[in-house]
């Protein structure tokens, strides 16, 4: 199993008070799988995923990756946040280095490998341009290159196309899906988009308000490779449908 959670506690004190923010989760995650998990705004999706790549620690329970301890996880997990956060004076090439720097790869190791991914990336071409002159999608190719640079199995990633129009989330949705299952890596992704969910995932998590713990999960059986006119199949439709009836029940 890539990742077991188990009882997961997680709370703040604001103003002298606790606030829960995560009761009783329990999660696994398979070798290879996609994962993605939804659920209220503000529920602790985001403090979820700090737990689980080691950025947060929880106050009780059980994380496990690849067999390590809570105590062994932090840079066994590559973490990528909502935004890009590309460092504006470096070049494409120099921001998609940066993991591997950080790990203390060689500069000629690096950008080797780096330039034999710049053309499966979209990037081919781009490696001198600085982040300024590039679109919202690039942006995020890049910031996507950059995690999976770190050499990690388990990648965590935050809402990274929520930012995007319509039309290149759904590029970058389909992009990502042929990089994923290109690549053999496990994806744990957080979106609020429940067709996002649906068109990447095997496993959909609903996790309920805050406290937040896991509502109920979906087994998504629908073949691959997918394409974004899934959307409108019999199968993706009753699947949607049991999803928002999770999270929003009588309200719509």
């Amino acid at each position: 199993m890539k990742l077991q959670v188990r009882n997961l506690e997680k709370r703040f004190t604001d103003n002298g008070s606790y606030v829960e923010v995560l009761t009783g989760v329990n999660l696994d995650v398979r070798d290879g799988e996609f994962v993605s998990v939804i659920g209220p705004s503000g529920c602790g999706k985001t403090t979820l995923l700090k737990c689980i790549s080691g950025l947060e620690e929880p106050d009780s329970g059980l994380i496990s990756v690849d067999g390590y301890g809570s105590q062994s996880r932090l840079g066994r997990v590559g973490y990528m946040p909502q935004k890009d956060l590309l460092f504006p004076w470096r070049t494409v090439l120099e921001n998609a280095l940066l993991g591997m720097e950080v790990r203390g790869h060689s500069r000629i190791e690096s950008r080797k490998r780096a330039g034999q991914l710049m053309e499966r990336f979209g990037l081919d071409g781009f490696e001198d341009k600085f982040p300024a002159v590039l679109s919202g999608g690039m942006r995020q190719r890049v910031a996507f290159m950059r995690t999976l640079m770190t050499d990690q199995e388990l990648i965590v990633l935050d809402e990274p196309f929520g930012a995007l129009d319509a039309f290149t989330r759904h590029q970058m949705q389909e992009w990502l899906v042929d990089i994923w299952s290109s690549m053999a890596k496990t994806i744990i992704l957080i979106t609020h988009d429940v067709d996002e969910a649906l068109l990447l995932s095997d496993r959909v998590l609903v996790l309920t308000g805050r406290p937040a713990s896991v509502k109920l999960v979906v087994n998504v059986r629908l073949q691959r490779p997918r394409r974004y006119r899934i959307v409108t199949d019999t199968a993706f439709i009753a699947l949607k449908e049991q999803l928002i009836d999770a999270l929003w029940g009588d309200e719509v």
